[in-house]
């Protein structure tokens, strides 16, 4: 008997719960433990509900929070990536994008292929919607770092420069006020560091 749509749909489902077990580097702010990657799409969609007026430009909202819903589902596959270790030579891209097709593949007909060009999409970031999408993918665990005194900055011996250089461009590309606000934060944080 062939598989339904709807049950190819809830196999995609419980495939994705994996995501619950894929831990971040980055902890809750009470920090009691480390953020699974769900929780921060989660969050991230939060962020994008609440902070829509602060993209640069004009944004499809709905589309800016169904991409940071998907955007971390590769991790089923790949695991997460933190921004302050380099990956090999675009290798971990080309991961992503295999698991992308695996995962999304997983979805029938035109919805499957649509969640992998939105996916798609966000890794590009040339549209306005992936650009806004992007920078709060930096804002979020920036914002992490500053109310845990450090957090994973602290933990990998990040500098200053590196907090600049990492989230900047991307933030302030998507977001400029919001960049304008955290760089304030970013600079505080390390001000008070100095000996």
């Amino acid at each position: 008997m062939p598989t339904s749509q709807l049950d190819q749909q809830f196999a995609f489902l419980c495939e994705i719960d994996q995501l619950k077990n894929v831990i971040r580097q980055s902890p809750l702010l009470d920090q009691s433990r480390k953020e699974n990657s769900a929780e921060h799409s989660w969050h991230l969609a939060m962020y994008a509900l609440l902070l829509k007026d602060y993209a640069e430009e004009e944004v499809d909202i709905s589309r800016v929070i169904q991409m940071l819903l998907i955007h971390d589902i590769v991790e089923v596959d790949v695991g997460d990536m933190p921004i302050h270790q380099t990956s090999s030579g675009g290798s971990q891209e080309v991961l992503e994008d295999v698991a992308a097709i695996r995962l999304f593949g997983m979805i029938p007909g035109m919805q499957g292929t649509e969640l992998l060009a939105l996916w798609r999409e966000f890794e590009q970031s040339i549209s306005a919607d992936a650009k806004f999408a992007k920078a709060l993918d930096r804002v979020q665990p920036l914002l992490i770092n500053i109310r845990t005194d450090g957090g994973t900055w602290t933990e990998n011996g990040v500098t200053l420069e590196q907090v600049l250089e990492r989230y900047g461009p991307t933030t302030k590309r998507g977001a400029p006020a919001l960049w304008e606000r955290c760089e304030q934060w970013v600079q505080q944080h390390f001000a008070a560091r100095e000996p």
